[in-house]
């Protein structure tokens, strides 16, 4: 067996690269999350997104020419980049934040471990993609592992909002809402992948998003007091604009020879970034019920990743 790649049911076999990609895209994913809680203190939300997609786009502007290579985009096509980035990257947004500030940071980890299995459901609606035994174990194993983590971890924004039930049950209905962007993400990224290079499609993703943020992002910039800024926060706004927008980069990159639904498994490492970061940089607390959640994390992906009998392979592939 190679050991750059290994046989699944994805065809001519997975490299290892494609699952490193996906599982270094989502801990990125995660860690800028947690080092976005700082920023969130001196830039408006709107702001620190437009500001986001702005230094990743800067970056990626040379990846923005088609290839001669590369077929010019159809309608149909151009109309799935724009899906991907408003639904995967400004209404995810949206939701999340609102949703965490209607229900509280404890509820919203609960109910964000429910990616890997909406991702897992909506590749099988609309992908066709089979979802075979010990992928639904990883997400499983990905789904609980989040749960406790989310369940156990202090709540560093407070507990709930101070709104009564209904506001609460908004949150929850906004941080579903959420969910299912990230899972359309993950579902239309697949398809993207099919006819475009990832690079493209970061390039333009990036470009969607700042547009969409343009509005909101330039009312926010017109009052905002850009020298009160401190050095230190520009550099962190620096290193997480340019982080969080090549995470679509590594994702596209690895979806393009994974499945769906199999990829959908490695949001898991999304909790574990946001949690080591925490960890090691904000002084949050590590004990037995964080340590037992990183373990079912990386059961998860174990089974997720590891390679399948080449026997049981050939036999798939000749039904």
């Amino acid at each position: 067996m190679s050991i750059v790649s290994v046989g699944t049911q994805e065809g001519e076999g997975t490299p290892l690269l494609s699952y490193g990609s996906l599982a270094a895209s989502m801990f990125v994913v995660g860690a800028c999350v947690a080092l976005s809680k700082p920023l969130a203190a001196v830039f408006p939300v709107f702001l620190l997104g437009w500001l986001r997609f702005g230094i990743g786009g800067v970056s990626m502007l040379h990846w923005l020419r088609r290839p001669a290579a590369e077929p010019a985009p159809t309608p149909r096509v151009r109309l799935l980049v724009f899906l991907e980035a408003f639904i995967g990257s400004f209404l995810f947004t949206v939701f999340m934040v609102l949703g965490v500030s209607y229900s509280g940071a404890v509820a919203a980890g609960v109910v964000m471990s429910a990616i890997p299995a909406a991702i897992a459901v909506l590749s099988r609606l609309l992908l066709r993609e089979a979802i075979r035994p010990r992928v639904l174990a990883a997400i499983a194993c990905a789904v609980s592992g989040i749960a406790l983590l989310a369940l156990r971890r202090p709540d560093s924004g407070g507990g709930p909002a101070q709104g009564g039930e209904g506001e609460r049950w908004l949150g929850y209905a906004l941080l579903f809402g959420a969910v299912l962007c990230e899972a359309c993400y993950a579902v239309i990224g697949k398809r993207l992948t099919a006819v475009l290079s990832s690079r493209r499609i970061s390039a333009l993703m990036n470009l969607w998003g700042f547009a969409l943020m343009l509005p909101a992002g330039a009312w926010a910039a017109w009052t905002f007091d850009f020298g009160a800024v401190s050095w230190t926060v520009w550099g962190l706004l620096l290193f997480y604009g340019l982080a969080s927008s090549w995470t679509v980069w590594l994702w596209m990159t690895g979806l393009r020879r994974v499945q769906a639904s199999r990829a959908g498994v490695f949001t898991v490492m999304l909790p574990v970034g946001s949690a080591c970061v925490g960890v090691w940089m904000l002084d949050e607390p590590f004990g037995g019920p964080q340590a037992l959640a990183f373990g079912l994390a990386l059961a998860g992906l174990l089974l997720a990743a590891w390679p399948a009998r080449p026997g049981r392979a050939g036999a798939r592939g000749r039904r």
